[in-house]
Formats: structure tokens, sequence, C-alpha cells
């Protein structure tokens, strides 16, 4: 506003998009600049701008959402390197996810845990379980896990006392909870809780694991026929299954039915051909029946897998031994004791071979470790007897015989070498004596098995029966049968003792014991079955095989059956005593806890 020449005030109008004081109106699109107006005039009319098509899909696309700051915001990441056992990425994502949240990420260290346990880490993976059971007190997974790590650590107590914690927060039962807890009450020697646990958990889900804790739970009790009637039970619901398949027949075979036994071999390698446990006791098989080609053709395929197994060796070797190839025999028996030095079976079939070569220091040296790690065998105390009489060592070959046969009160053949032994040296009475407990236990080896000893057993103790002026009339062989012959005989079942596991700590069995027969297995061992008529006894042992971890499995696996020839000949003083060929007689020793842990699910 100016003042004209009138002295009256002039008002100037200026265009609307230079006032001044004119506010900018928002652009209806916000792409648009501030500037830019949605709206036009061209000649004097207002039309509408369009705005750009690029504007329009702008404005269409989705804003990237905000990272958000969770603690388990790494959770899927986490999970999923995991799985694939991106192990080393699996780290390194835990260890920023739990310094961004100062290890409040529950997640994170339950995983964390998980690796930890698989390394070896077991302690450490269980701190780490009691972390997340402190994060999250209402998980039942924290506390299962808490009592897997405990287990693994041998507290067994405070395994089962931490399932039964995690039992009481299920809503529904768990079955692998309820079998973990039967596994744990095993280690603890609590059968009784342990078959109630494995039964629970099998009326909830049938698994072929359940069924196979509890087979070897009724075989640690001595209770053959449940032990058989489980594994056809499993066999029904897993019929495939080349393990259960194999546990029976190893079964069938302890008991004396070679044929059911065969048959579940036969059914396990049609569906794995390559299963080294089903060849190995088909290979014993033919072994117990001196088919020894046979025998080492099976062998000689399992040797492809299993190239480092003392019980291949050992079996290996007997065959050998059977062909009367002992340098072979000894090379076998050298190798299978340097896999496993601590294994009295091949130590006693090393003594066994080096005897009947005459190499009878030798045969004292293999004979004497054995008995050191195996004082209990009586078998092993007859051939250590014979070996010091060629020593010229009477005091010691006598006491060596009486251990024997306080030790072994089945074996006809011990005192039939104790007799002549005494006899040689001139006790006339303490002969007479052994001859009559011979035959003693040969009529009781007769009323048990409907079977004979053998020819030349017999020969030799009518002729020391002759020479010693008693009744010999016992000693005529009665048509029939002999051992060899009587191999579909069924063992009777409450004579069986207890039998190991590979992965159980088991009482030794005893019971009568049918022709030589495969090794133990790693999922079942064999009970150990003495002869009441064999001259003695040892097959070569067949170890639980282990292709993989086990864990579950390297087991003691020692149980075994092996060659024993120990028979003496009757002999005079002069004569040179010569070692007969017997049966073989099987045996399991005790084996540890420790194999259980495949045993008990995470």
């Amino acid at each position: 506003m100016t003042n004209n020449e009138l002295g009256g005030s002039v008002v100037i109008l200026l265009p609307e998009h230079l006032d001044p004081n004119r506010k900018a109106e928002k652009s209806l699109y916000t792409m648009n600049p501030v500037t830019e107006t949605p709206e036009s005039q061209v000649n004097g009319m207002t039309t509408t701008t369009v705005p750009p098509g690029s504007a329009l899909k702008a404005k269409s696309r989705p804003r990237k959402a905000p990272e958000l700051q969770t603690v388990e915001r790494r959770n899927w990441l986490i999970h999923l390197h995991y799985v694939r056992k991106e192990f080393d990425l699996c780290k390194h994502l835990i260890r920023e996810q739990l310094e961004e949240t100062r290890g409040m990420c529950e997640y994170a260290n339950y995983v964390q845990g998980l690796i930890l346990r698989q390394e070896g880490k077991i302690q450490e993976s269980f701190e780490l379980f009691q972390l997340c059971n402190i994060l999250n007190p209402s998980s039942v997974e924290n506390i299962k896990q808490m009592a897997r790590a405990l287990f693994l650590l041998g507290r067994h107590k405070l395994a089962v006392e931490a399932y039964l914690q995690a039992e009481d927060k299920l809503d529904k039962p768990d079955w692998e909870l309820h079998h973990n807890l039967g596994v744990c009450y095993l280690h603890l020697k609590d059968y009784d809780g342990s078959r109630e646990q494995l039964m629970f958990a099998l009326e909830q889900n049938k698994h072929h694991q359940t069924f196979a804790v509890l087979a070897k739970l009724y075989l640690l009790v001595n209770d053959v026929s449940s032990a058989i009637s489980t594994y056809r039970a499993a066999i029904e619901y897993f019929p495939e299954n080349g393990d259960l398949h194999t546990a029976l027949g190893l079964l069938y075979m302890q008991t004396g039915k070679y044929q059911q036994a065969f048959e579940h071999l036969g059914t396990t390698l049609t569906f794995d051909p390559n299963n080294t446990r089903a060849i190995l006791a088909a290979g014993s098989m033919m072994q117990s029946h001196q088919d020894f080609d046979v025998a080492l053709a099976k062998y000689r395929v399992a040797a492809q897998s299993i190239a480092e197994s003392p019980p291949l060796w050992n079996n290996i070797a007997m065959c050998f031994f059977g062909k009367r190839k002992y340098v072979a025999s000894i090379s076998c028996l050298k190798r299978a004791n340097y896999l496993a030095p601590f294994d009295w079976k091949i130590l006693y079939n090393l003594g066994l071979v080096h005897l009947t070569m005459q190499q009878y220091t030798s045969a004292f040296h293999f004979l004497s470790a054995a008995v050191n790690l195996r004082p209990t065998k009586g078998h092993i105390f007859m051939l250590l007897a014979i070996s010091l009489t060629y020593l010229d060592d009477e005091e010691n070959a006598r006491q060596a015989y009486e251990q024997a046969v306080r030790l072994e009160e089945r074996d006809p053949s011990i005192c039939l070498n104790y007799g002549i032994f005494l006899h040689n040296h001139n006790d006339k009475e303490g002969a007479i004596k052994m001859i009559n407990e011979f035959e003693v236990r040969m009529v009781k080896f007769r009323h048990a098995t409907g079977a004979d000893l053998d020819t030349e057993i017999i020969e030799n103790g009518a002729k020391l029966a002759s020479l010693l002026g008693v009744d010999g009339s016992v000693f005529r062989k009665k048509p029939g049968r002999t051992r060899l012959d009587a191999q579909d005989e069924t063992v009777l079942l409450e004579k069986t003792a207890s039998v190991t596991d590979t992965l159980k700590p088991v009482e030794e069995s005893v019971c009568q014991s049918p022709p030589p027969v495969p090794t133990a297995i790693p999922e079942l061992n064999p009970s150990e079955v003495p002869d009441a008529g064999n001259t003695a006894v040892l097959v070569p042992p067949m170890e639980a095989l282990t292709l993989e971890e086990p864990p579950a499995f390297v087991s003691d696996s020692s149980n075994a059956r092996g060659k024993f020839l120990a028979s003496a000949r009757l002999q005079f003083q002069e004569d040179e005593s010569k070692v007969t060929d017997t049966e073989n007689k099987k045996e399991t020793p005790n084996s540890g806890f420790a194999e259980y842990s495949d045993d008990i699910f995470d």
C-alpha cells in the first residue's frame, strides 16, 4: 500500500502465488515435492496434474519392517543351522545372540548344550541345561535333557529323580520318558522297576528299541523263554528289522534250536545281505558243523566291513586250526590278540594251539595270561595243568587239576585227564576217585542231553577203568547220537543262567551247551553254557559288532565260543600225552553299563 498524488492510499494486489503471506498447501501425493502443486492452469482452465507412474508404484510398495530387538529373533536361524549340522555357524550365531541378550536367551543356551553334548562335553552341557531350566522352569524338555546328561555322567539315581520330576509336569504319558526310566532302573539293578517302566512305554508306543531292552532285561534275570517271546512280539511289529532277527536267531542257537536260528539269520541276510553280525553267526554255525571252508567264505565277506574285529580273526584262526593249519591259526590269533590284548578267549586259544604244536612253554605263557584275566574258568586250569605236566612240574600241575575240578562241576573230561595224571604218578587211590567222578558226570551228561561223549573219551575212560580194576560197563558207547548229533535238542530253560548284553552288566550263565555256536552280539550276549560232558570249550569270540558309534555300542563283546581240545588220551609214564579234540562251550563275560547310552532317547 502506497500514497498517490492525491494524498490517498493505493492498494496493490499481487498474484496469489507471489503473496509472501500465503501458506503452501500440502501435496495430495506423498511423492510430489512440496513446491509442486497438484493442479495447474492452462488457458485459464484448472486441470488436475497426474503424478508419474513411478510415484504410484513407489506408493504401493510395502515399507521394510523395522528390526525388532527381541530375545528370540535369531532362533529360527540357529535352528536351521543346527539341523543342518553346521555347528560352527550355529555357535557363532549363538554367541552373538547371547551377547545381545546377556545370556538370557533360552533357546540359544539349549542348542549350545546339545552341541556340547555331541562334542563330548557332558558336564558343560548339563550346566547349560540347568540354566535353561532356571530361565523357563515350566519346560519339560529342559528337565529331560538334564536327566539325559546325568545318565551319561553315570549319575543314575539323579537321572531317575529328574525323569520323575519331568513326568509330574506332563499332561499326558510320554513313552520316551518311561523308556529312559526303564534303562536307568536297569543300571541300578532294579529289574522290577525297569520292567514296569518298559512295559508301560510299550503300552504307549511300540518301539523296537524298547522291545530289545526288555528282552535283555529278561536275559539278565535268566528268563530265556520270556526273552524269546519278547523278540517274537517285536518281530510282529517290525518284521524287517535285522537286529531283532539276529538277536532272536542267536537266542535260538543258544537254546539248541538251530533250524529256527538259521531261519531268522536267513531273514536278516535277506533284508540286509551285508549284516556282519548275521554273517558271523551263520559262519559260526558252519564252523560248528566242521564245514570250515564255507565258514571261511562267510568270514571273508564280513572282513570287508570289519577288518579290525578281534572275534572275526579269532574265528578265522579256529577254522584254520580245524583244518590243521596251525601256523596260519597262530598268525590270525596273534592279530586278534593285538587288536584285543585283554580278551581271555583269544589267549586261551593261543595256548590251545601252542599246546597242540607241542610248544609247551609258549602254551603256558598264554594260558597263564588267560587265567589271570578269568580265574573262574576250570577249562583254562585244565589246559594249564596239561602244559605243566609236559614241563615236568608235577606239584603245580596237580594244583591246577584240583582247581579245574572244583571250578568246573559238569565236564567229565577234566576228571578223566586228572585221573590219567594221577595214574601216571602212581596215585591209584586218587585215580579211582577221579574215574568214579568221571562215570557220574558222564551219566548226568547222557541224561541231560540224550547224546553221548566222543568215542575217544569213552575209550580212554574204559582203558583207565580196566587198569584200575574198576567196572567199566558204563563206558560202553550207547548206540545213537553223539554230542554233535544232538544239535536240535532244546536246552531246559530252567537250567539256563544269566546272559550278558553288550549294553548291560551281566552274570555268567549256566546251562547245557549244544554244539559250538556263534559269539555274542551287540544287542544280545548269549549266556554261558558249560557243557556237562565236553572236554572243554571255547569258540572264537564274536563281539557285539558295532559298526558305528555305538555308542553303543563298541561293546565288551567277548561272548564267544572257541574250540577246545582237551581230553587227553590214556597214557603211561613213558608215553606222550595226546590232546584230543572236543566240543565247544560258550561263555558270557560281565559287560559294563556304558553300552546303554544308545538305549536312552534324547
